[in-house]
């Protein structure tokens, strides 16, 4: 395999060894006996930092301001470990209508349920909106939790001087995420997804590219970008992602190739190269798992990497993956063994875990499945705390943005989240067409009236199951799509440095509270 000589550092990397050197060497010379210091003993304010390359930025600059003066001139970093969960899509109707899902599914009070997200003790709102849209898309809401800046929606890692799918625009437009930096500080760094690897949201963490639609080279074209999985196999930054879990393997193959799991043809590379091969030849030991056999295999409680890709494109959403004949593991079961991975470094470490079909299900005016993948979020995040130390890991819970699902009618308490609206046992309400409706709906989405229809009339639901999971909720305004809403969304916090998460934040704070709260980004410089 031939190697590319390595890069000379960049004027943030010159600071960031400047900084890492200069406190290796105030602690090795404050006694002449003393054996060499490890990164990991040195106090978090004194761990390696670095001040990133969209620090003149005018949101980065705004944002850092609105945390540095809720932390004030005592706050003292204290986050060894971060895990930054994002429910995609989940707003705070999602998270109402998911706590008495979950509650009635365990056969409690769903309206007095709580979820585990809701048991954090700090909590604020996100404002979503991006650079150019009221109404953001993932894209554009990843990077700024993950690079502390707006940018312009469909835009990944970039900031908001790049022009959509314009390759020539990336140039000086680019950023360093969170998860950038801590690699270059020796953490260890994870991101898990049930939706595909190289989809927005876990994209953000480690690409830069002027089109989300860059997943893998047949999209890119002759633009000269590299697409979006490449990215990801050929990150930079410090050794790489110790753990990698989601779904999306097409990206990484090349066109025609036969899936591992399903036996038939997939892939989408036409460059021909199988980057999934490319990955594995890197340094160290490396494990890639394709089903859920694969993944038990797996021990997570050693030192190699792990690659997993569990669908061709996205996984399973939590109601059909017991159906998934090769079996994809839960979102919890993920999260559990990516902690258990990352914990081996004594420096810590930073993960992202999405629910990523949160969106999807509502993209399609798919309550059910939508509520499903809200639920098993929440038991991922339980199992989080579970495993962590309180005094030690920042966990920090929230959306990209929120949908247009509503709560609505007067239904009786207790009354089946999924169900029709009834004011008592047998008490059907009915709208001013005679017929009965949903507690759950939407403004819009493709169940409704088609442009044109004439004499369109709401379908009667007196005989249908709309608690089956393959029932869609109707929706005021016909779209081929549900789509986002642009209300603020909800950021649930605990641990060390979560009091800086408290009122009406912008989005991009999310970063810079990740990054004062570890040590990890430099704001004296």
């Amino acid at each position: 395999m031939t190697h590319n000589a390595p890069k000379p550092p960049s004027p943030r990397m010159r600071i960031f060894f400047f900084s890492l050197a200069a406190a290796l060497t105030i602690a090795a010379c404050a006694t002449s006996a003393a054996p060499p210091t490890e990164i990991s003993d040195l106090p978090l304010d004194a761990r390696p930092s670095a001040v990133p390359q969209q620090a003149a930025d005018d949101y980065y600059k705004s944002a850092a301001a609105s945390v540095d003066a809720r932390a004030g001139e005592a706050f003292v970093p204290k986050a060894k470990n971060v895990i930054l969960f994002v429910g995609d899509g989940m707003g705070v109707s999602t998270v109402t209508a998911g706590r008495i899902y979950a509650g009635q599914h365990k056969g409690l009070d769903g309206e007095s349920y709580r979820l585990a997200m809701e048991s954090l003790p700090y909590s604020a709102f996100s404002k979503t909106y991006s650079h150019d849209s009221q109404v953001a898309d993932s894209a554009s809401t990843a990077t700024a939790m993950m690079s502390g800046v707006k940018t312009g929606s469909r835009t990944l890692g970039l900031r908001s001087g790049v022009a959509f799918g314009n390759c020539a625009s990336i140039e000086g437009q680019e950023t360093d995420s969170i998860f950038e930096i801590a690699e270059q500080a020796g953490l260890d760094t994870g991101i898990v997804s049930t939706a595909r690897i190289t989809h927005a949201t876990p994209a953000a963490t480690y690409s830069e590219s002027a089109s989300r639609d860059w997943e893998d080279d047949t999209e890119v074209g002759d633009t000269g970008c590299k697409d979006i999985a490449r990215q990801l196999i050929e990150w930079p930054a410090g050794d790489g992602f110790e753990v990698i879990l989601g779904g999306g393997r097409n990206p990484f193959y090349p066109a025609g190739s036969v899936d591992p799991e399903t036996g038939e043809a997939s892939g989408r590379r036409a460059d021909g190269e199988n980057l999934v091969e490319t990955w594995l030849t890197g340094d160290g030991d490396r494990t890639y798992v394709y089903d859920k056999a694969g993944f038990d295999g797996v021990d997570f409680a050693s030192a190699g990497k792990v690659l997993g890709l569990f669908n061709p494109s996205h996984m399973q959403w939590e109601l059909d993956r017991a159906e998934d004949k090769g079996g994809e593991p839960s979102l919890a079961e993920l999260t559990k063994a990516a902690i258990t991975r990352l914990s081996q470094n004594d420096d810590g470490y930073v993960l992202l875990v999405e629910g990523g079909r949160i969106d999807h299900g509502h993209h399609a005016t798919n309550a059910a499945r939508a509520l499903g993948d809200t639920a098993a979020l929440d038991e991922a995040v339980s199992a989080a705390l579970a495993m962590t130390d309180a005094s030690e890991t920042l966990i920090i819970v929230t959306a990209d943005h929120s949908h247009t699902l509503t709560i609505a009618g007067y239904p009786v308490r207790g009354n089946d989240i999924l169900g029709k609206v009834a004011y008592g046992p047998g008490g059907l309400a009915r709208a001013d067409d005679g017929k009965p409706y949903t507690t759950l709906g939407y403004a819009n989405g493709s169940t409704g009236c088609k442009p044109g229809q004439e004499d369109c009339a709401r379908e009667d639901l007196t005989t249908v199951d709309t608690t089956d999971k393959d029932f869609h909720q109707q929706a005021l305004i016909f779209s081929g799509s549900e789509t986002h809403a642009g209300e603020d969304v909800p950021v649930f916090a605990s641990g060390p440095g979560a009091e800086l998460v408290r009122g009406t934040i912008e989005q991009n704070e999310i970063f810079h509270v990740m990054g004062r709260a570890s040590g990890l980004v430099d704001y004296e410089d």
